[in-house]
């Protein structure tokens, strides 16, 4: 794949915490917004349809909604799951996203 020589804008609105959050979240990664976007794009091309799911779940909980059974269960299970190694340094998973982006962007 070759890099791009020309460029489009893409205009949208959003409401200005989210865009502030996830501003927020991706300097942290390191990665800008105009390269996600074009990630996305070059997902629904690849998948021909939106890459993710739209369906209507149920809320999440609040924190402070949960019983402190449902919060320790929860809580035991993260724990558990640490425990037996079914994680993954954050380093490594940021490591992974950055490589990606740079395939994407080739």
């Amino acid at each position: 794949m070759t890099m791009a020589t020309k460029t489009a804008n893409v205009l949208a609105r959003v409401e200005p915490e989210v865009k502030e959050e996830a501003e927020n979240i991706l300097n942290q990664l390191g990665v800008p917004a105009s390269v996600v976007i074009n990630m996305l794009y070059k997902q629904i091309i690849m998948t021909k349809g939106i890459p993710f799911s739209l369906t209507l779940r149920q809320a999440p909980v609040a924190v402070d909604e949960m019983s402190r059974d449902e919060f320790d269960s929860m809580m035991a299970k993260g724990l558990s799951q640490a425990k037996a190694n079914e994680s993954r340094l954050a380093k490594d998973v940021l490591s992974d996203v950055r490589n990606s982006i740079k395939e994407w962007t080739k």
